[in-house]
């Protein structure tokens, strides 16, 4: 009977110790605070480990790794973007890793002038690498696979904001971007580009001149009906934002007589016509804003003098050139060259 209960307490023993190593290898809380875990593609199991490590976001690294070998987690890493809240245990954390159940991103971008600054972007955002991504902006072949232009290929991404995995390839988020520019152009919208005559790189050329004059949105459709005028009487645009993208010097408040004589398609002052490309990645406001134009006889315009970012607009030219003066004289004033 001795010998029994010896037995019994060593086997209870064992079963409590048991039951706390499960406990603590798989249940106990293990996590410090909510963070983000990054796991590469092709990462290893000891690449995770190193990260878990690195960044200090488990409590007990050792029980960690003792449930990822019990689970069988070091057999197949899911890369990805984790989000681990605070207090999970083991077994929830490699739960999200073995599934791969990521957190996606959400991904917002407007107000971007140039091809390399979006690709920039990109880069700082998800696992792909900016060249990566710039390497297919610049790629004419991946352009016209998706029906434009190495000049307009910059109209097929609409500002807003996307849901998108971070390791996402640079090939799937051009597919992500042309999945919600398909969607943009709906039947209205198309409809309203056709009875323009313009075509949806057109309409989203003649919007980023809109959007580089105006400060306002407001005053977009205004702006955009201007510019309807110019086309529809073969004048050219005239529109400064096209010549400060021709020179690339973003720096210029002042647009003068010297700038004016660049040889650049963008050049407006010397070119009829929309220019082949955007300068700039058009809002939606400003896109719709030439699809919903205001109808008017303006054919010209001068910023206001008091520098409130609106705009004087004239029918004739005589009407102008007082527009005009008046804010020389105010930029002369300002000591602005």
């Amino acid at each position: 009977m001795k010998a029994l209960k010896i037995i019994i307490s060593i086997l209870v023993t064992l079963i409590i110790l048991s039951a706390l190593s499960f406990y603590f290898i798989l249940l106990a809380p293990n996590t410090k605070e909510k963070t983000i875990l990054l796991i590469p593609t092709e990462a290893n199991y000891q690449q995770v480990i190193d990260s878990l490590e690195a960044g200090d976001l488990l409590i007990r690294i050792s029980s960690f790794k003792f449930a990822a070998k019990l689970l069988s987690y070091d057999k197949e890493i899911k890369s990805g973007r984790y989000s681990i809240d605070s207090n999970l245990n083991n077994k929830e954390i490699l739960k999200l890793l073995i599934r791969g159940k990521q957190e996606p991103i959400r991904f917002q971008f407007q107000n971007i002038r140039l091809k390399e600054e979006f690709a920039g972007l990109v880069g700082r955002t998800f696992e792909t690498d900016s060249s990566s991504f710039s390497s297919l902006l610049s790629d004419s072949t991946v352009a016209r696979n998706y029906g434009f232009t190495i000049e307009d290929f910059y109209t097929m991404f609409i500002p807003n904001t996307y849901e998108i995995y971070w390791n996402t390839k640079a090939e799937n988020l051009l597919e992500r971007f042309h999945k919600e520019y398909q969607s943009f152009w709906n039947p209205s919208r198309l409809a309203k580009a056709d009875s323009l005559g313009f075509t949806k790189a057109e309409v989203s050329i003649l919007a980023s001149i809109v959007q580089g004059e105006a400060m306002h949105r407001d005053e977009m459709p205004a702006i955009a009906g201007l510019y309807i005028n110019r086309l529809n009487q073969k004048m050219p645009l005239q529109a400064d934002p096209t010549v400060i993208f021709a020179q690339q010097d973003f720096s210029i408040r002042r647009v003068l007589h010297k700038h004016l004589e660049i040889e650049s398609p963008y050049n407006t002052y010397k070119f009829k016509g929309l220019p082949p490309g955007p300068i700039n990645m058009p809002s939606i406001a400003a896109i719709d804003a030439v699809l919903n134009h205001q109808k008017h006889a303006y054919i010209y315009m001068c910023a206001k003098d008091d520098f409130s970012g609106y705009h004087l607009f004239a029918e004739t030219w005589s009407e102008h050139l007082k527009n005009a003066r008046r804010f020389q004289q105010a930029l002369d004033l300002r000591n602005i060259k």
